[in-house]
């Protein structure tokens, strides 16, 4: 018999960026513990493929896409998803942006400004668009994909990690300011893990190489080692939880 600590059966999710990735792993594992899950990103076919895959593995989801950076869209995400299914129950944030590679001194004024609006100010809007719902029902759990990023240095992604040093902060906020409603809001702090997004980077042999003897499990990580702790926090499981940011990175940060 399935624990009832992880059972999501009922449970409204909100998934961005869940075309592929670690997105898609936690929308995978969400659903196939009985949530209804919205896969989103920006574009329909990716997410029409992963919502399939979903469908296919046993679990409920529908398809919302969401440019993130646009506020429209963002509202219309959490609208449509009230009129398919309900009210938002588990709210992921794991869609973000890194588009410059390079010294701070070098980066445009409007990179910077993206950076900040996509990882950070979206993921504001989302949550307060959710909010109202969650305090209604006094439960509700927030759950922002941040990165091992935001507490290590950077000479190349400086503003990526500084977007993610600030949805930590971002979570204890929020975890103070929705805490007595019964809402928790967490963050996932990944290291290296094997997707699209990071693929410059374990494709590198010299850098896979050093990654992985700086590793205490001597690997790296795979988007299912990520999905399985967010349905730990999405659920009765973690809900003792809040404001915390789960590093998951094999040991990296603990330094060796």
């Amino acid at each position: 018999m399935a624990s009832p600590l992880f059972d999501l059966s009922g449970k409204v999710a909100v998934v961005t960026g869940s075309s592929k990735g670690i997105g898609k792993s936690i929308a995978l594992h969400l659903a196939l513990q009985g949530a209804r899950v919205v896969v989103s990103s920006r574009k329909k076919p990716a997410c029409d493929e992963a919502a399939a895959e979903i469908r296919k593995a046993g679990g409920e989801a529908i398809v919302i896409p969401c440019n993130i950076s646009d506020k429209a869209q963002c509202e219309n995400l959490i609208a449509e998803t009230k009129r398919q299914l309900g009210p938002v129950d588990v709210l992921v944030l794991n869609a973000a942006s890194n588009p410059y590679y390079g010294p701070t001194d070098r980066m445009p004024d409007e990179v910077f400004t993206k950076i900040m609006q996509n990882n950070i100010l979206s993921n504001i809007w989302l949550i307060n668009l959710c909010a109202p719902d969650m305090k209604a029902k006094k439960d509700g759990s927030v759950i922002i994909v941040s990165s091992i990023g935001g507490v290590r240095a950077s000479t190349v992604i400086g503003a990526y990690c500084i977007s993610k040093a600030a949805d930590m902060q971002l979570a204890r906020n929020l975890a103070a300011e929705l805490g007595p409603d019964n809402i928790r809001v967490n963050t996932i702090a990944p290291g290296l893990v094997r997707t699209d997004f990071a693929r410059a980077l374990w494709e590198d042999p010299k850098y896979l190489d050093k990654r992985l003897q700086t590793a205490p499990l001597r690997r790296i990580g795979e988007p299912d080692d990520i999905g399985g702790i967010a349905v730990m926090l999405a659920g009765k499981a973690g809900a003792f939880i809040t404001g915390q940011t789960i590093i998951a990175d094999a040991g990296v940060t603990i330094g060796s």
